[in-house]
């Protein structure tokens, strides 16, 4: 709905700010027309890489493209497998620019049970080494948390909540339901 998508476009900008503001900082001399005064400059904004997972992440890049306008952007396309209880990924089309010494952040609403986020941590790494890895999520569980950061402890993890459960689905509960159906139908 346009309400679902809206409100992930402001998380996104909400979010980016509060990622930006752990960036790396330099103090600089800045000239006014009536003297000097100190500013802090942002260090790396020039090496962000936004990578959306493909289509739920839409609306949340559209509000991080806010904070980080001059990102380059890439995508990631996967699709949720579900056989006997299990929960799998397939990576179907990965589209993304240079990432060597950038600063990837990987955006997907959901960060349920990991596996799809480890999937695209997966495929950025086999396309060079980040400065950075950042992970932008609505919505996390402990769960998804914890595999991420154990297949990748390098790897920075923001969310706006964190839901403790999962269902037999692998669904997060309460959550927000499917974000790509939300947003998009």
């Amino acid at each position: 709905s346009l309400e679902f998508r809206k409100g992930l476009v402001r998380l996104g900008r909400i979010m980016g700010y509060e990622v930006a503001r752990r960036f790396p900082k330099r103090e600089v001399a800045v000239r006014t027309p009536l003297g000097e005064a100190r500013g802090i400059v942002l260090e790396d904004l020039d090496r962000v890489v936004i990578i959306e997972v493909l289509r739920a992440a839409m609306p949340l890049v559209e509000g991080l493209l806010k904070a980080f306008p001059e990102a380059r952007i890439g995508v990631i396309a996967a699709r949720r497998r579900e056989e006997g209880g299990t929960v799998s990924v397939d990576v179907y089309y990965v589209r993304i620019p240079d990432v060597e010494g950038s600063v990837v952040l990987i955006a997907d609403p959901m960060l349920a049970t990991g596996v799809t986020m480890a999937s695209a941590i997966r495929e950025v790494l086999k396309r060079g080494t980040p400065k950075r890895l950042l992970v932008a999520s609505v919505i996390a569980t402990p769960m998804g948390v914890e595999r991420v950061l154990a297949a990748y402890p390098h790897a920075e993890i923001y969310a706006v909540a964190i839901d403790e459960f999962l269902d037999k689905n692998g669904f997060i509960v309460p959550g927000l339901g499917d974000a790509g159906d939300r947003a998009f139908g």
